[in-house]
């Protein structure tokens, strides 16, 4: 069995690594709407400009499948370790490369055109980051307490936005919007060195995942991951793609579209805008965790199922401010989106490890997961922006978000609970066992 010590230190590097490959995601993400539309995509209509900008964003996305496939199959063939330290490498010199890139200004086409595959790049490495972090989390904790525990890498999207939005509100308010729009905007870009050192660091030091080793112990690595997902496991990935689809919908309609509503439909400047979403990403930070706890205690559909709904809701409240409403209004709705956005993680994170055998669970969550995010996240943004625009309301928006919501409550409600699930389909070995791994079925009923 694991000590608490080895736990620990798998969440933490799990966590921090997908932390930081997630800063480096998002700083793209909130150029794209606030620098890149002009810096690299200069149009004589700013709609064009911003279209362009939100195009080469979910180019990202259109590689995230690839990527989750081929990191997936060598994580189930090879190990997670190893696997999410090679994801992280690539990630952070896509970052770099793009903090180094020249404008348009500079060397004409060719710069949007750079842009675009250091983007594609991006996308194939984050594709198995995110699935890789849960899984070796979920593996190496025990069944009674994954919930809270997998809430952490999961919590790591929002802490990324934080220090992702932080770094560039502050650079933005130490420089001036000029110098910011002239060269400041490289400074995140080129700060992922330190932070992709650090990650790599902490992920070097992690032990492989238990349930990974067993099966390698056992000679039950499946040859053939991909091949083997799709011949045993479809209907599940097909549940887990439905769910995953309106999530990452309502992340980045939360996160990165509201950055542009608020910039050019509220009247807000890129600092207040910046700092609306910073906000709200901290507050939702707490609400991850308690959901990711609630779920060990009451269910994994309970808490996904409320919400959802309730981020159904919030989109209403946030895509309905009228034009010259307050910047408290905004504020106070932001973080109405993002706090039930995560309190729906919370349930999210145990649940889609939980749905796929060790076999096969990094490749099978990994294509369902990532295919998802072309449907959700790579044209949220875009096609908010087209909603609006076609039809003169953020109603419409919001519409659009509760038509996604909808196979997906489907999909929860006929599912069955996985919490608590026994032999192959429960990651852990020791469900009774404590919050660390550590034995304390003398003082409490086994269940």
């Amino acid at each position: 069995m694991a000590s608490m010590a080895s736990r620990l230190k798998v969440m933490l590097a799990a966590t921090l690594g997908s932390t930081l490959e997630w800063y480096d995601f998002f700083i793209f993400a909130a150029s794209t709407v606030l620098v890149f539309n002009k810096v690299f995509f200069p149009a004589d209509d700013p709609f064009v400009g911003t279209l362009l900008g939100l195009g080469t964003f979910a180019a990202g996305f259109l590689a995230r499948p690839f990527g989750g496939i081929v990191f997936g199959v060598i994580g189930d063939r090879l190990g997670r370790k190893n696997t999410l330290i090679v994801s992280l490498l690539m990630m952070g010199v896509a970052t770099v490369a793009i903090g180094l890139l020249p404008t348009y200004e500079t060397i004409g086409v060719a710069a949007p055109l750079l842009l675009l595959l250091i983007r594609i790049f991006q996308g194939v490495a984050v594709g198995g980051e995110a699935t890789g972090a849960l899984t070796i989390v979920a593996e190496s904790m025990p069944a009674r307490h994954r919930g809270f525990w997998t809430s952490f890498p999961m919590a790591s999207g929002p802490a990324a936005n934080v220090l992702a939005l932080g770094i560039l509100g502050l650079v933005q308010l130490w420089l001036g919007e000029e110098a910011f729009l002239a060269w400041g905007w490289r400074i995140p870009f080129l700060l992922s060195i330190v932070l992709i050192a650090l990650g790599f660091w902490a992920r070097r030091q992690v032990d492989e995942s238990p349930a990974f080793l067993e099966i390698k112990a056992e000679t039950e690595i499946a040859h053939a991951p991909l091949a083997e997902a799709f011949a045993t496991q479809k209907l599940s990935m097909a549940k887990v793609f439905f769910v995953k689809a309106a999530e990452n919908t309502l992340l980045y309609l939360f996160s990165t579209f509201v950055l542009l509503l608020a910039t050019t439909r509220l009247g807000l400047s890129r600092a207040q805008a910046i700092d609306v979403v910073l906000v709200a990403s901290l507050a939702s930070l707490p609400v991850i965790l308690g959901s990711g706890w609630l779920s060990d205690r009451i269910g994994r559909r309970p808490v996904m199922i409320a919400g959802f709904i309730g981020a159904t809701i919030a989109a209403f409240a946030l895509f309905t401010l009228v034009q010259g409403a307050a910047p408290s209004a905004l504020y106070l709705r932001a973080v109405l989106a993002l706090c039930t956005h995560g309190f729906l993680l919370g349930g999210l994170a145990p649940y889609v490890t939980e749905m796929f055998p060790t076999r096969v669970r990094y490749t099978a969550l990994s294509a369902s997961y990532q295919a998802a995010s072309v449907l959700g996240g790579s044209v949220a943004p875009l096609i908010g922006a087209l909603l609006i625009e076609r039809t003169g309301t953020p109603m419409s928006v919001a519409i659009y978000a509760a038509l996604m919501v909808v196979p997906a409550l489907l999909v929860l409600i006929l599912t069955p609970e996985t919490r608590g699930r026994a032999a192959d389909d429960d990651i852990s070995s020791q469900p009774n066992a404590g919050p660390f791994g550590q034995e304390d079925l003398q003082r409490r009923p086994q269940l």
